[in-house]
Parts: C-alpha cells; structure tokens; sequence
C-alpha cells in the first residue's frame, strides 16, 4: 500500500485531530511553540500510552503493509546466502535488513507519499480552525449576553469542536488586536470580550507575544474596573499555574504595582472604633482576592525559583515589599490613618506563613535580608512599631478581661466573619508583625538590622528592648487556664511570644544575643523577686505566668551559655540595690513553693503545676556537676525529698474507689498529688555522681524502693515524656548513673526494671518480633552481636559496668542448671541469663535455645565484658566456676574427642571461649599481654592464635618483659638517701615533690624497683607522722602473725591472690614462694579493716561480708615492696591515717567509721561522689568533646573512672604506669586522682569520638587497655588542672568526714 487515495485522507484528519486532543494537556502547557515540537518530536519517551493511539496505530498498519514484503525478501536472500545469525550475531543480521530496507525504493516512495497527504491534512485542520475561529467569537457573542462572565468563561469553545476546546492557536495578530481592544478607551462592552476571548488563549502564546507589555498594562488598569477584575484575575491565576518563573514574574510585579496604585489612589480609612471594615463590599473583596493571589503564588514560589536566575526572585521580592512599604504613616491615629495592603494580608495570612517560606532557604534568606537592610526597613520599623503600639495599648487597657483574637480560618480567603473591627486589624496586624520579627532575628543577619530607630521614642529599641517588650506582653495576656489549643488559642498573645522564645532558646547564637542578656533575666525574674519580697505583682494570672517563665527558664538553662549565666553571673539586682545570681533566686523560690510559703500562689488551682516547673528549671541547673556545685548549700534535695515523702502518704490515704458508694468532689490538690509525687521521684535523681549520693543519703532511695515494680517503671516512663522538652539526650545516662551504686541497682531491680531488660533481651535475641511480617528468611548475623540485639546488650553492659552491680545482682544466687528446660521458659533475672546463655554446659541447655551459635556467643560476649572487671570476675568464677566450664567446652569441640589433644574445631563458639581465658588469666597492660582476635582471617590459616584445653595459656599470650634497668641514678634516689633537714622556708615534703616532678618529666623510667618503695614509705611516714598531714586517727592495730590463723579469706579473695601472685611473678617482683606471704599481708588487711567498719543494718548485699571484691591496693604495695610483707604492712597502716587512702583505697573507706553512719550504709564509695563528680566536671570543661561523647552513648564518666579507679589501672596500664599513679597520688595529693583521669581521657579522645559514632564507647573503654599513655607525658596538664581546680577538689575530699547533706 504505497498510496493514499482521498479516504484516507479524511481518516488521517480525524486520527490527528484525535490524537492533538488527547495529548491536548501536555501541548497547552507548552510556553513556546518551539517547546510544543520538542513535546510531540519526544512523544514517545514520555507518554507510556503512546502505542495506543489510532493515530500511531494506523502509522504502524501503513507502514507494515508498505515495508512488510521488502522486509521477507531481505530476509530470504540472507537465508539463501548463508548468513544466518544465532546467539551474538543475531544482532548484525537485523541490522543488515533494516539498513537495506531503508534504503530501499519502497520505502522512500511511502515517505513521500505520507509527507505529502500529512501536509494536506494539516493544511485542512489549519483552515477549519480559522473558520471555527471566527464561528467561535460570534458564539460568545451571543452567550455574553445570557450568561455570566464566569458561565461564559466554563464554556469558552464551540459544541461542535472539543478540540479547539482543549487546544487553541492564537496568532501574533488576533493577540495585537485583543491589545487594542483592552485600551481603556474602548468601551467597556469590547473589553469584556477581549478578556473573555484572552482567558480562551494559551497563556504561553499570550506571554510571548510582541505586544504582551500593551497587554499588561491595560490588564492592570483593567483590574481597577469591577466590572473587568474577575477576568483579569481568572487569567492571571492562570498564568501562574502553569508559565515558568520568568513569565509568572512578570504578571506578580504588575499585579503588585496594581495593588499599590488602588491602595494610594483609593485611600481607605482605617476603621475608627464605631466603624468597621466589611470584607464582603465590592471595593474591598476586589483587593482581597486580589492579594489572596498574590499569597498564594508566594507560598508556592519558593518550590521552584531557585531554578532560576536570582534576579528574577529579587523581583518578586523587591515587587511585594514595595507594595507593602509604599505607607509610612503606620504610627498615625485616629481617622487619618488608613488601611494599607499589610492589613488584609495580615487577615488572609495572619501567621506570616509566606515569610517563613521566604527565609526558609539560604537562597531566598540573603535576598530578603539584603532588600530589608539597604532599601526597605521601613518593613522592620512598621512591624517593630507595631508591636510596641500593642504592648503600649495592652498596658493602658490591662483591666480588660479578653484580648481580641483574630479566627484562623482554613482558607485563608474566605473569613469566617464578614466585619472586622479595628482592634481586629490591628491584633491581627501584630500578630503578622511579631511572626516576622520572630523570624528575622534567628538569623545573623537580621540581628544585624538592629538597633531600629522608631518614631516618638528617643532611644532606638535594641534587640533586647524587643525581647522585653515581649516579654511583657505575655505578663499581660497569660495563656488560657484551660490549655486551649483551638486556633483562637494558639494565636493568643501568650502562645506566640513563647513561639518566638523557643526559637530563640534552640539556637546558641540567638539565645546569646536575644536572652543571656540583664535586662532579658531581670524581666523574666521581676515577678519572682517581687513575690519574694512580698510585693504586689501586676500579673492578670500569676501562677499561668509563672508557669510560662519557667518554661523559659528551664530552656535558657538548658544550655551551657545560659547555665553559666544562672550560676556566676551576679546580675540580678534585688532589694536595695543588692545583685545577686539568678540562680540563688530561682532555687529560694522554688523551696518557698516547696514549703507552701507563698499563700497567694499555694491556694491556686495550678499551684502544684507551678512547683513542678520550678522544680524542673533547678533540675536543669542540680543535673550539672557544675550546678549542683554552687547550689548544693541550698538543700533542695532535702526539700524535694520531704516533698516527695508528704506526697507519698497523701497519696495513700486516698482511699480506694468502690462501686456505689459515693465519694465528695475531691479537690484540686488531691488530684495533683500523684502527678507531683510521680514528678519528684524523678526529679530528685541527679545525673551526676554527687547528686545521686545525695539523693541516696537521705533514706529517699530506701523508701523509694520500697515502691512496688509497676508503679517505680509507670512513674519512670511517664516523667521521662514529661521532661524531654528540653533533653535531647540523657536517659539512658540516668538509668546507667543509678546503675553504678549498690542502692542504685537494688532499686532498679526491686521495681522490675532489670527483669524488663533480660526480657527485652531474650525477645530480641530468641524470639524476635511477633508482628513482624516475613517477607524474607532473617539473614545468618556476622558479627558476634547482631544489630537488632545491640541495644539490649550495651542496656546490660550499662546495667552491669560496676562490680557493685554485678555483686548485688549475682551474689549468692545459684544458677538453676535445671535437668529440663521448656522453650517457652523465658529468664528474668541476671543469674537466669548467665544460667542460658553463657554457662551452657549440658545437651539439655543447647536444645531449649533457638539460635544456640547466635545466643551462646552473645552470652561469651557478655561474659568478656562483664570480666574486664576483676571483682566481677572474682565473683562469677568463684561462684560459677566459669573457667572449667569454658574450658570444657573447648574439649568437647575436639574434632577427635578419642585423642588426648585433638585439635579444637576453629568456630565463634571456640574463638570466643579463646578470648575470654585468655583475658581471665593473664594479667598486664597494654605491653605486658597479648589478647586473641575474635575475628577470623582469610586464607589457609583462618585463626593464627593457638587454642588450649588446660591453663596455663600458651606464651604467645605473655611477651617477654623489658628488661629494667633499676640501677640509674636520679636526683630524688639521692635526695631520699640523705637525711639532713632542708633550710630555709621549703618544707622537706615541697622538697620531695619538687624533684619528683624533675624526675617524671625527665628520667620517668628511674621511678621504679627500689626508689619507688623508699620514696612511698618515706613520704607516707613523713605525712602520717605530721599533724597537717595527718587526716584519719593513726591506726591502732598490733601485727601478730599467730592471731592471723583464725582469719578466713574468701574464695574471692584466694582468687585475687592467685591473680596477684601470677602477675607479679611475670613482672619479676616476687619469689616463688610469696603467695603466701601475700596471703598473710591480705588476712592482715581484713583483720585491719575489720576493726575500722561500722556495723551496718542494710539490705545491701555490698554491706553484708566486708569488702565486696579483692583488695588491689594492698596487692599493688605488696609488689611495689617486692614481697615483702613487714614493710608493705607498716606503709599500708601509715597509710590508713592519710586523705589519699580514702580514694586510692577503695578497701580502706569501705562502710568506714571515719564517714558519718549514714554515708556509710549508702555503700558509695568517696571515689564515686568525689572524684568522680569532679572528673565529670572537669571534662566538660577542659574536654568538652568527649563529654559529649558519653551523654550520647547512654554511658558515664563516672562508671569508667570507678572500673579503673577500683582496679589500681590493673589490665589498663603497664606496671610502671599502676606505681607512677599511686606513688603521685601520695605525693602530689589526691585531687591527682580526679586530674588523672581528666588526663586518660583527654589522651583516648580520638578514639572515644570514633566508637561513639559505631556504638561501641562502652566495649572500648572496658576491654580495651589505654595504649600509648605515658604519665610523664601528661604531668604538665595535670600540674595546670591543679592550679586552676585544686581549691574546689582538695576542700570537698577533705570534706569526706561531714559530706554535704
């Protein structure tokens, strides 16, 4: 079929019109005509219905039937020439034919053909469409006049033609002449046609057109005509759906200049306050829809141009802030003031939504910036004026009761009241003015605008004098009582000053600029000074008003900057001229609420509400180590704790509900007590060590225990939703904080919280998730804990980090070792969890697991954290004799269990029971013991690391010691060795130290052996024999051996010497034949510290039997003296009576009398409320960066400093390191504790930033020894953290005898 005969002609007219009226859409959206081709050239790339059109179909039927026979005859004679293709080559075939089949006769005769009946075609379509033209403006003609303009612009095209419909040409000359009829001087009747004619046409085709700037300016002037500004409008709304920024532009700058020219021309006035403005007259309904089109596209803009060049959005811009500067009498009154373009855009858009967009970007923000600075602050004047006009008329007119409120429609265009009065156009003026200021000035920039001179006031008004104004605003319109959270109440003055203030709150610079100012504190403060000393506020609700300064308080405290405000800036002045800190007042007021001590604000109804939020701003500044510091005097604890008991009986004699009987309205305080007794419990806790010591120091935790499980983790889960509106992170801080203690823990396990965690665990790791859908089998975990168990296992490794912990929870419990476990058996305690996972012994155990490789080797894991603890150790394998079972294990995973020393089948089970004997066993720091992979290797020899069936461990585990060269002479060697007295004014001890410095930055090596030991007795003699030196009552204690005999040691304390021995066998300190004399020293200690304990009531399991763990300290001096028992225990007891053993000796303090009673049931260790406190607080001064690091991770400070601390460094440090540290410790003073560990943190802060970001700071600081640190590397820091911090450290240490109540 290689022609087209006159049907077909005919055919192809109707299929193309059909295919131009369904493509219709794509086409008319076009801003070119140029455009229009590149849609139809790349039809089929974007139209997935391509292939269904008739159009393309008949093409398609056409061409095959053209081509069809030239196609089979290439084919054949391919065929016949041998060239069939398969497989690859198949692809050249096909392109042989098509190429021949091209460029065959054939088919250039059925292109020309085609081209020649397609032209026809279309020049027939093009005629018609001329005639359907002019057919078409006849018609609307006639339908102009029975219809209206709006039917008549539904219905814009002839019935007979639904593709002229869709699809309309317009051509240069019909728009020119449409231009001329639009002149205002035609009349008014050929002006209507011409828009309605115009709305008909492609806006892209009437854009572009050489006489579009004709066009648009009698378009303008045409929107001033009633009759004329629908049409005007329709097309512009038009225009802006569906042209490209660069023509849209166009229409808003002339829509804007339209708009400025009607409000200058026309001059409404503004409503006076008998008169009011009726959004339904003609006159101004015809500028409301207006400038609704004009904020419409100015909430969509912001989508889309920064596609595009900047210049054509700094004219938009430019163009709407023109239009709203263009009045400068903003300040007049009375009935020369007159309504401008911002007031009905402050109706229509009331929160400033289109502005927020605007400064939303970076792109945008500059440009507004820019404008506002250079061309156009009169926008900032009129908005800051503004506000001060309401603040002022707020003062005048605070005996009114309601505040007018502007209703926030759901579409902005259509109000929901027809008359707005004139206290309407103004509230709903500065609500649009506050949310722009409130948007500016987060931003440098716009701060930078400040400050702004305003007329009829002298002064410009700063930034600060903007807070304030402000903040009185919201004095004088508290929020409602009720909560309202309709939109009448969200736009109460109250709720949008808070807006702004929390904004302000969340970003460091603004909050710096805009609130940690004087004036800002003295404004928030005003109302809590005048209450304090008694005088009259003039507050509309005092305790709502209250509330709402506290929120901003406990936000402004919340930050570091504003902390340090509170704390040590003396600012706030008070009574006669008197200035004092602003935390001193917000703590003297909260106890007066405490104590009800304020009538007029104990009797409202919000009275308890009120408390908790001052309760919440002190706890911003007491969950500090900081704050607590310079607050601590105050005893708030003390008060909350009374608080918290009073609540706690009043709630249990709330008696019971039953059903039927009657019960008398209860009372508003009656009803708040649960919520303050569930607020107080949880305040009190303290995040660091200090205040949790306090918090367990006045019987709060014995009674807080005493709480049953659900209502302890029902008050915990509640208030951490309540107090998470300005904690980020910190919770799991809290819970691993409690953690630490022996009271701590007990807690927590007597109200469920660890049964919650084992079962969480077990749920995870055997179970899974029941509602989860399976869509795909769980994929086998590669690492020895897998993701989803992550969690739960750094929860318990927080849980368990302490040997306190690991000895309340475990001591004295048996494992069940059952003879039959069911699988639904879930374990809920600690013991349980050790019992299945890690001790798993017997064929009965393997089958009850459902992942028995998976759940193992998440118990081995456990079990390798839990013994980098030594004491923890101690306890599990004296108890559960963890050593033989691990190592049986390793038997039973012989490939030939026949043979005597088969070798072990390399798994994750064997590897990891590896690891775990290796590290148990041997003893040392970083040089002084090698620990095995837990990975495995590729190659021949996946797991290089030789596996055994017996103790002891290869040697490859143990290197060879460095040999030490003890002999070197050094300065202090021969200081100590002469015996005559200094002169002058340096004492013998500033002597000492002097030359200890010398030495430890110089030959640090020459501290060791023999110097060590003379340089400890000498100086523990000098300062036990010296009354300044002297701290504790000089031991009382005669050494007989004889009487050691009946003395008993532990099996804990047997192991602790076996580990000793083997340690310092390896470092050549001890003979063969001194475990024993270790053991005499240990039995002297405990018969010692026996004497030296107070005798104790408590609960604790830590308090039961003495000291909970082994006595490194006694260990370490026995080394240091290389075995020899006399001179360790003459140092120790010398020792005893110095501050340094109260924290280097965990030992000696433990439930000592030299503490008061209460401190010393507690069970906290001095080494936890001191030392650890001020290294919490020294960090986040001195190394900020990693104190971030653990509020992140959930972990503490703290937890680590009390593991290394309780340990001497054994396992984290080299031997030389361990002596170095007590021997400073002794010397330098104790306070060298607290700036050592600054020091270990400062040196490993690389690597605690790296394993905070993959999860693992908690595993890398407890299996991981301290790599690379050298003490006399670090002595110049610590030397600087003493002289900055000494005075603080060393006045609490020394005040262990009465710590602070």
């Amino acid at each position: 079929m290689s022609q087209l005969s006159a049907g077909d002609e005919v055919q192809l007219q109707s299929l193309l019109k059909q295919l131009l009226r369904s493509i219709s859409d794509k086409i008319s959206g076009a801003p070119s005509t140029e455009c229009a081709e590149e849609i139809l050239l790349h039809l089929e790339e974007t139209d997935k219905n391509f292939h269904n059109y008739e159009f393309v179909r008949y093409l398609r039927q056409h061409v095959e039937s053209s081509l069809g026979p030239v196609v089979e005859d290439e084919l054949q004679n391919l065929t016949r020439g041998g060239q069939h293709a398969v497989g690859p080559g198949q692809d050249t075939s096909v392109q042989a034919v098509t190429r021949r089949t091209r460029d065959s006769a054939q088919c250039h005769q059925m292109l020309q053909t085609l081209k020649a009946t397609m032209m026809v075609a279309v020049e027939s379509l093009i005629t018609k469409f001329d005639e359907d033209q002019l057919r078409k403006e006849e018609m609307h003609r006639e339908i102009e006049r029975c219809q209206s303009n709006s039917q008549f612009a539904d219905n814009c095209s002839d019935s007979d033609s639904s593709f002229n419909q869709s699809y309309a040409f317009i051509r240069q000359e019909q728009l020119q002449v449409l231009a001329e009829k639009l002149d205002s001087s035609k009349p008014k009747e050929v002006r209507c046609e011409a828009l309605q004619a115009l709305c008909c046409a492609p806006p892209s085709d009437v854009l572009s057109c050489e006489s579009w700037s004709t066009l648009r300016r009698n378009l303008c002037s045409a929107l001033a005509e009633p009759d004329l500004s629908e049409n005007v409008l329709q097309f512009f709304a038009k225009s802006f759906s569906s042209s490209p920024l660069n023509v849209t532009r166009e229409i808003y700058t002339s829509l804007a200049k339209s708009l400025e020219s009607a409000f200058l021309s026309q001059r409404l006035n503004f409503p006076t306050r008998s008169a009011a403005v009726d959004i339904n007259s003609p006159q101004i309904s015809r500028l409301l829809k207006q400038i609704r089109l004009m904020n419409d596209f100015q909430k969509e803009v912001t989508t889309f141009w920064i596609r595009h060049p900047e210049k054509y959005m700094e004219e938009i811009i430019e163009s709407t802030f023109c239009l709203l500067s263009s009045h400068h009498d903003h300040g007049s009154t009375g009935t020369e003031k007159t309504l401008e373009p911002v007031h009905l855009l402050s109706i229509l858009d009331i929160k400033a939504t289109w502005f927020n967009k605007w400064m939303h970007g970076y792109y945008s923000r500059t440009v507004v910036l820019r404008l506002l600075e250079r061309k156009y602050k009169t926008l900032i004047v009129s908005a800051l004026q503004q506000c001060l006009h309401f603040s002022e008329s707020s003062e005048r007119s605070s005996s009114e009761a309601a505040e007018p409120h502007v209703e926030d429609s759901t579409d902005p265009g259509l109000p929901q009241r027809g008359v707005f009065t004139r206290r309407d156009l103004e509230y709903s003026f500065f609500v649009h003015s506050l949310c722009i200021l409130g948007k500016i000035i987060i931003y440098t920039n716009g701060r930078k605008l400040f400050p702004i001179k305003i007329r009829k006031h002298k002064d410009p008004v700063t930034l600060t004098d903007l807070i304030v104004v402000l903040i009185n605003i919201m004095y004088r319109h508290p929020r409602p009582s009720n909560g309202d959270s309709s939109p009448t109440g969200l736009l109460s003055p109250s709720c949008l000053v808070m807006e702004v203030l929390w904004m302000l709150c969340e970003r460091t610079e603004c909050a710096a600029d805009c609130l940690h100012q004087t004036p800002v504190i003295e404004t928030l403060l005003a109302p809590v000074v005048a209450l304090l000393n008694a005088q009259q506020t003039n507050l509309k609700s005092p305790a709502a008003t209250l509330i709402l300064i506290a929120d901003v308080l406990a936000r402004i405290a919340n930050t570091d900057r504003g902390l340090a405000l509170f704390l040590y800036e003396k600012n706030l002045v008070v009574a006669h001229s008197e200035k004092t800190f602003a935390a001193h007042i917000v703590v003297q007021f909260t106890l007066r609420l405490l104590n009800k001590a304020l009538p007029s604000l104990s009797e409202s109804e919000a009275s308890q509400t009120l408390c908790g939020a001052f309760i919440f701003v002190c706890r911003q500044m007491y969950n500090t180590c900081e704050g607590l510091q310079v607050l601590q005097t105050y005893g708030l604890h003390k008060a909350i704790a009374a608080a918290w008991k009073k609540s706690s009986s009043l709630s249990e004699r709330i008696p019971t509900p039953v059903s039927g009987s009657y019960t008398g309205p209860s009372t508003q305080e009656t009803a708040n007590i649960p919520y303050l007794e569930n607020f107080l419990s949880l305040t009190v806790i303290n995040w660091c060590p200090t205040g949790l010591y306090l918090y367990c120091g006045h019987a709060f935790a014995q009674s807080y225990m005493q709480i049953s499980a659900n209502s302890l983790w029902t008050q915990f889960t509640q208030i951490l939703c309540k107090v998470s509106r300005c904690e980020k992170f910190g919770y799991g801080v809290m819970v691993t904080q409690v953690a630490a203690t022996a009271p701590g823990v007990a807690a927590l396990h007597s109200s469920g919280f660890v049964r919650l965690l084992v079962v969480d665990l077990w749920s995870a790791l055997e179970c899974g998730g029941d509602d989860a859908r399976v869509v795909r089998p769980k994929p086998t975990p590669m690492d020895s804990i897998d993701r989803s168990c992550l969690k739960s296992f750094l929860s318990l490794v927080n849980l368990l980090s302490s040997s306190l912990s690991v000895w309340e929870l475990l001591s004295r419990q048996p494992l069940a070792n059952k003879s039959e476990y069911s699988l639904r058996e879930i374990p809920s305690s600690i013991p349980d969890l050790i019992d299945r996972l890690v001790a798993v012994d017997s064929d009965v155990k393997i089958h009850s697991l459902f992942q028995y490789e998976q759940s193992h080797t998440f118990g081995l894991r456990l079990l390798g954290v839990l013994c980098c603890c030594l004491d923890s150790f101690l306890l599990l394998e004296s108890q559960y004799n963890i050593c033989c079972t691990l190592l049986q294990s390793q038997r039973e995973n012989v490939a030939d269990r026949d043979a005597t020393d088969g070798a072990i089948i390399i798994d994750s089970l064997s590897v990891e029971r590896n690891h775990v004997l290796v590290r148990v066993h041997v003893v040392g720091g970083p040089s002084e013991r090698r620990l095995p992979s837990r990975a495995l290797e590729e190659g021949e020899l996946p797991y290089s690391w030789p596996m055994f069936l017996s103790y002891p461990p290869p040697s490859c585990y143990v290197p060879a010691l460095q040999a030490r060269n003890d002999t070197q002479e050094c300065e202090i060697g021969a200081f100590l060795a002469s015996s005559k007295e200094p002169r002058g004014e340096e004492s013998w001890l500033e002597i000492c130290r002097r030359h200890f410095c010398k030495a430890m930055k110089s030959k640090p090596n020459t501290l060791t052996g023999k110097v060590l030991a003379d340089l400890l007795e000498k100086v523990v003699v000098h300062l036990s024999s010296s009354a300044s030196g002297s701290f504790f009552s000089p031991a009382q204690y005669k050494a007989a051996e004889k009487n050691m005999k009946n003395v008993d040691l532990s099996s804990v304390e047997q192991l602790g010497i076996q580990t000793c021995f083997r340690y310092g066998c390896y470092l050549q300190l001890l003979q063969e034949d001194a475990e024993s004399d270790l053991e005499l020293l240990m039995k002297h200690m405990k018969s010692f510290l026996s004497t030296q304990r107070v005798k104790t009531s408590s609960a604790l399991v830590s308090l039961q039997d003495g000291y909970p763990g082994h006595d490194w300290l006694a260990s370490t001096v026995f080394l240091i003296m290389a075995g020899n028992v006399e001179r360790s225990l003459h140092l120790l007891l010398n020792l005893s009576c110095l501050l340094s053993s109260a924290f280097i000796w965990p030992a000696r303090i433990h439930a000592s009398v030299h503490v008061p009673q209460e401190v010393a049931e507690s069970g906290i260790s001095p080494v936890y409320w001191c030392t650890a406190h001020y290294v919490e607080m020294l960090l986040k001064a001195e190394v900020p960066l990693v104190h971030s690091a653990f509020r992140m991770s959930g972990f503490t400070p703290s937890q680590v400093c009390l593991h290394w601390l309780t340990q001497c460094f054994w396992n984290y440090l080299d031997w030389t390191e361990i002596c170095q540290y007590i021997c400073t410790c002794v010397v330098m003073g104790p306070d060298y504790q607290v700036y050592l560990c600054v020091a270990v943190f400062k040196h490993l802060e690389p690597e605690i930033l790296e394993r905070t970001q993959s999860q693992e700071l908690q595993l890398f600081l407890k299996e991981e020894p301290i790599k690379g640190f050298e003490f006399s590397s670090y002595l110049e820091f610590m030397t600087g953290l003493q002289r900055s911090y000494r005075d603080a450290v060393l006045t609490d240490m020394e005040s262990i005898r009465n710590p602070p109540e």
